[in-house]
C-alpha cells in the first residue's frame, strides 16, 4: 500500500467529481472506455457519461471513438502551472550533456509523497528497457533516483514509506527495512544512490541529488543502463558532478531574484 498522493476529492461536488475523473487517467493510458472509467472511479455510468462530455467540449478531455484520453488542455495547463519548470528549464543542458557522455538514459526526478516523479527521460541512442517514464511515477526505495531523494527526506517520510511496505517490483527489491536504512546512509555519506535490478530484472542505475537554494533536496538525476553494458559505479563521479552543477546553477539563479 502506499501512501496517498493527494486528499481525496469531495465527490459530493461536481469539481470533486471532475478531479477524481481526471486522476483516474494514468501515463500508460492510449485510451480508456467509460466502463473502465467507471470501475476506476466508482461514478454511476449516467454521471460520467455527462461529466466526460463536458469535459471534452472543454478540452480536458478528448475522446476517439470509444475511448477517452487527457486532452491538450490539460498539458498546456500543467505546463503554465509546473513547479517543476523551472528545475527543469535550467537541468535540461546538463541532462543532455550526461547523456552525450554516457549514451545511456538519463532521468530527472522530484519527490512527491512516497513517490518519484519523473519530470524528464532523455533517452540515449542505445535504448533500454525501463518502468520510467516522464510524467510516471515508481516507489522511492526500489530506484536510485528514488533513494537519492528519500535519503535526504524528512524523517517521517522514510518512516511512511517503510511503514506502507517496500513493495517488491523485482526478485532484488530491497523489502528489508534494515538494509534500506543502510543504504540511505551510505547515499549521505557518498553523494551517490544505486539500484541493482531492484525496480526492473536486467537495470542498472546510479543517482544523485540535486539541492536548491535552502540545502534542501529538490530534484535529483539518474543513469540507467542494461546490466550487460552499463556499470554505475564508473560513472558515479559523472552523475554527481552533473547533480551538483544543476544545484549550482539553481542556486545562483534563486539568489539573482533575491
Amino acid at each position: 500500500m502506499t501512501s496517498p498522493r493527494h486528499p481525496g476529492p469531495d465527490v459530493t461536488t461536481v469539481l470533486g467529481k471532475t478531479v477524481l475523473v481526471l486522476r483516474a487517467f494514468t501515463p500508460e493510458d492510449r485510451g480508456v472506455r467509460l466502463i473502465e472509467l467507471g470501475r476506476r472511479t466508482g461514478l454511476p455510468k449516467g454521471t460520467l457519461h455527462r461529466l466526460c462530455g463536458d469535459l471534452v467540449a472543454t478540452g480536458l478531455l478528448e475522446r476517439h471513438d470509444d475511448r477517452y484520453r487527457l486532452g491538450r488542455l490539460m498539458f498546456e495547463l500543467g505546463m503554465r502551472a509546473s513547479v517543476e519548470r523551472d528545475l527543469l528549464e535550467v537541468a535540461m543542458p546538463y541532462l543532455q550533456e550526461l547523456r552525450a557522455a554516457v549514451d545511456e538514459t538519463v532521468h530527472l526526478g522530484v519527490r512527491e509523497g512516497a513517490e518519484v516523479v519523473y519530470v524528464a527521460k532523455v533517452v540515449g541512442h542505445r535504448q533500454v528497457t525501463a518502468p520510467s517514464r516522464a510524467g510516471g511515477r515508481l516507489g522511492l526505495h526500489c530506484t536510485a533516483v528514488g533513494k537519492a531523494l528519500l535519503a535526504h527526506a524528512p524523517p517521517e517520510v522514510v518512516e511512511n514509506v517503510i511503514a506502507d511496505g517496500l513493495q517488491r517490483r523485482a526478485p532484488r527489491t530491497l523489502t528489508a527495512p534494515g538494509l534500506l536504512m543502510a543504504q540511505l546512509q551510505q547515499v549521505r555519506e557518498t553523494g551517490v544512490a544505486f539500484e541493482f535490478e531492484e525496480s526492473t530484472v536486467g537495470l542498472v542505475c546510479v543517482g544523485a541529488p540535486v539541492f536548491g537554494p535552502d540545502d534542501d533536496v529538490v530534484a535529483a538525476v539518474s543513469v540507467a543502463g542494461p546490466v550487460t553494458r552499463f556499470n554505475p559505479r564508473l560513472h558515479a563521479t559523472r552523475v554527481g558532478s552533473t547533480a551538483q552543477r544543476i544545484s549550482a546553477t539553481l542556486i545562483r539563479q534563486e539568489l539573482s531574484r533575491s
